[in-house]
């Protein structure tokens, strides 16, 4: 069993920055990839950005390229999203995910385990 706890969520306004974090602990593979999911209220669940164990891959979503930044720390266990340039449509509970497969796979909601969400809200 893995578990992720994210933090660094809060109030912002529109233009500001926020950065989360998901510290993984349990039984974590050798190597996974990693990534941030979001939710908004009365919508699906979405992919926002997934990194591959050694960082050197990343995939984002069109609506949050430019805007977001993620990485890890594999000696911590924890992975960043740098949110700037927020905007109200980015309000949202944003979730970390964990996958023992790829992070293409990761971005395809391929994801073994999930936190439990930290919410992120943007007032304009």
């Amino acid at each position: 069993q893995v578990q992720l706890v994210e933090s660094g969520g809060g109030l912002v306004q529109a233009g500001g920055s926020l950065r989360l974090s998901c510290a993984a602990s349990g039984r974590t593979s050798s190597t996974y990839a990693m990534g941030w999911f979001r939710q908004a209220p009365g919508k699906e669940r979405e992919f926002v950005a997934a990194i591959s164990w050694g960082g050197s891959t990343t995939y984002f979503a069109d609506s949050v390229k430019g805007r977001f930044t993620i990485s890890r720390d594999n000696a911590k266990n924890t992975m960043y999203l740098q949110v700037n340039s927020l905007k109200p449509e980015d309000t949202a509970v944003y979730y970390c995910a964990y996958s023992r497969a790829s992070a293409w796979s990761l971005q395809r909601s391929v994801v073994d385990y999930w936190g439990q969400g930290t919410q992120v809200t943007v007032s304009s």
